[in-house]
C-alpha cells in the first residue's frame, strides 16, 4: 500500500472519533453543558459548542485532508487538553485507559502534523 493511501487510511480512522464526537455533541448541546458544567468548566453552554465544532470542523478538515496540519495541531492541543481535564482518576482503570488513548490519538496528531495529508487530500491536490 503507498504512503498516500496509508495517510489517507490514517485520517480517516482517526477522525471518524471525532466527527461522531462533535456531532453527538452539537445534537445534545445541553447534555453536554451539563457535563462541562460537572466538570468545572467555564460558561458550559459557550464551551460545549466550541467543543463540539472544533471536534466536527477538525475532523472534517482531517478527512479531507484540508489544511490538515492546523487541524492536527489544533486537535492534537485540543486531545491532550481534554485527558488532563476529563480522565486524572488514575485510580480508575477506564480514566487510565481513557487518557492514554488520548496521548496515542495526539499522537498520530503529530504524524499528521509532520507528514501532512499526503496525496490524495484537497492539501495534496492544492500543491
Amino acid at each position: 500500500m503507498s504512503n498516500s493511501a496509508l495517510l489517507l487510511l490514517g485520517r480517516i480512522l482517526i477522525a471518524v472519533i471525532f466527527i461522531f464526537a462533535g456531532f453527538g455533541k452539537l445534537t445534545n448541546i445541553g447534555g453536554t453543558a451539563g457535563y462541562f458544567g460537572s466538570l468545572g468548566l467555564p460558561v458550559p453552554v459557550l464551551t460545549a459548542w466550541a467543543v463540539a465544532l472544533v471536534e466536527l470542523l477538525g475532523g472534517l478538515a482531517v478527512l479531507i485532508g484540508f489544511k490538515t496540519r492546523i487541524a492536527a495541531i489544533v486537535l492534537a492541543a485540543f486531545t491532550v487538553a481534554s485527558a488532563l481535564i476529563a480522565h486524572l482518576d488514575f485510580g480508575d482503570q477506564m480514566q487510565l485507559t481513557q487518557f492514554l488513548k488520548n496521548l496515542a490519538i495526539a499522537g498520530g496528531f503529530l504524524v499528521l502534523v509532520a507528514q501532512g495529508a499526503g496525496a490524495l487530500s484537497l492539501d495534496g491536490w492544492r500543491s
